[in-house]
């Protein structure tokens, strides 16, 4: 079993993994409100640049309540993005996406 990430709220401090995600713990997930979201637009801070990631989408695990992000190969390439490099995420908001099939909004 993993150890919990307290977390009190945002901006939160956070590394980025070698796969180029971004963890959100479930302590943050839950704060937020996000658990049913699949999409996300997602602020954050690297080096002083403020950056906004419209779109992501939020992984699961089916056992966990956190969510995993992958940060874009294009904003990795323009601010120079590593793994391993520390972010700050500002601000987390669930965006309704759209079912190219039927063409209706849907909130998951």
């Amino acid at each position: 079993m993993g150890r919990e990430i307290r977390v009190s709220g945002l901006p939160y401090r956070t590394r980025i993994y070698i796969n180029s995600q971004v963890l959100l713990p479930s302590g943050l997930v839950k704060l937020l409100g996000i658990e049913k979201y699949l999409y996300a637009d997602v602020v954050i801070r690297y080096e002083g640049k403020v950056i906004e990631i419209r779109g992501v989408r939020l992984l699961r695990n089916r056992r966990a309540a956190s969510r995993q992000f992958t940060i874009p190969r294009e904003i990795r390439e323009t601010y120079g993005i590593k793994p391993l490099d520390e972010i700050e995420i500002i601000e987390v908001r669930p965006v309704e996406s759209v079912d190219v099939r039927r063409g209706v909004s849907l909130r998951y």
